[in-house]
């Protein structure tokens, strides 16, 4: 494929998009605000500077396929190389103690604390078949296969979307918050044919407040925007094996004119950051051991002619040869426990864990 290239799947899609810019490079923008009025493959990292600048592909190339289902998925029965997690652990222990000081104290409503763990295979997997295995194993989620030379090769299966056009003038855009991972019988859960409802999931009070702060805040964004929003839920949504909280958001957009706006204003959402939005930011920024890069940030087609579709860049790895840097985070509140948390980024961390998993033998 060529040096820049996307590939991507909408959910629930029998087909998948590849894209290629072979003439120039991917434009660079310094701000999302810039992206009014502009068509192509947008990927933002969660903090713009000049080494993760706002990118924009603008293709040469358009090719669409048809997913093959019989790639190689190694399902429940699969694992991958054995990795050291004790380093990862305590700089995960070391951080959780920091932010959550802020919280305690009074800081902060709310902070995202993300953490990266590296996979090292003795042989580089196919891209192309990586994607082409999270297309098949997560079905409901955006997925995206993004090489640009500015951001090198990202993987990502997400749930969460951060703006999208759904007929005309208006627009969606959604709060997804609170993470649970299914488990025994309700692994069966929104599988078609299933008796398990949604009342069978019991959700904490951690998780929906923390769901309800997002909530709060994207209806706070878009009430600068417009008058007319309409609310659904917020009910229980699936994403490969954990659920999460989720409202929807609709509303009415003049696209021409605020849509970089908008971004500006929704990127990053509560769901990535935190409450306060400004000085989560910089304390995440500053404090936080990982870095972010391009995760957290956010992905996908961007036309104002009715085609946009932008969602949040979470489930995902960074791909360099044989190695594979995967990244979660979670939300974090007063009462937070930091073993739970920490469980709750493994889990998020399995949904790509599964993409480059080996079959066992």
């Amino acid at each position: 494929m060529s040096e820049a290239y996307v590939l991507y799947r909408l959910p629930h899609a029998d087909e998948y998009t590849i894209l290629r810019q072979t003439t120039g490079k991917p434009m660079e923008y310094g701000s999302c605000k810039d992206l009014t009025g502009k068509h192509g493959f947008v990927f933002a990292p969660f903090a713009i500077s000049e080494k993760t600048p706002v990118l924009l592909l603008n293709p040469d190339e358009i090719e669409h396929k048809r997913i093959d289902g019989n790639t190689n998925i190694a399902n429940n029965d699969y694992e991958t190389e054995t990795r050291n997690t004790d380093n990862e652990r305590s700089v995960y222990k070391n951080d959780f103690s920091l932010f959550h000081e802020k919280l305690k104290d009074g800081h902060f409503s709310k902070i995202v604390l993300s953490r990266c763990s590296e996979e090292n295979m003795t042989e580089k997997l196919c891209n192309e078949e990586l994607f082409l295995r999270a297309c098949n194993l997560y079905p409901r989620m955006f997925i995206a296969l993004i090489s640009m030379p500015k951001s090198g090769t990202w993987l990502m299966a997400t749930p969460e979307i951060l703006l999208e056009n759904i007929g005309g003038n208006r627009w969606q855009t959604i709060a997804l918050a609170g993470t649970m991972k299914l488990q025994g019988h309700l692994l069966d859960f929104d599988i078609p044919g299933s008796s398990i409802e949604s009342n069978e999931i019991n959700w904490s009070k951690k998780n929906i407040k923390e769901q309800q702060y997002v909530a709060s805040y994207l209806k706070e964004r878009l009430s600068r925007f417009t008058d007319d929003i309409t609310e659904e839920g917020p009910y229980t949504a699936r994403a490969g094996n954990l659920v999460h909280l989720r409202s929807n958001f609709s509303f009415t957009l003049n696209a021409d004119t605020m849509l970089g706006e908008l971004i500006n204003e929704l990127h990053p959402t509560p769901a990535v950051c935190g409450i306060p939005k400004a000085e989560t930011y910089d304390y995440i920024r500053k404090n936080e051991s990982n870095q972010r890069d391009y995760y957290s940030g956010f992905a996908g087609i961007l036309d104002v002619n009715c085609n946009t579709h932008l969602y949040v860049t979470l489930r995902c790895m960074q791909i360099e040869d044989n190695r594979y840097r995967l990244y979660a985070g979670g939300g974090l509140l007063d009462d937070s426990d930091e073993e739970q948390e920490w469980a709750e980024t493994e889990a998020k961390m399995e949904t790509m864990r599964r993409c480059i998993a080996i079959k066992k033998t």
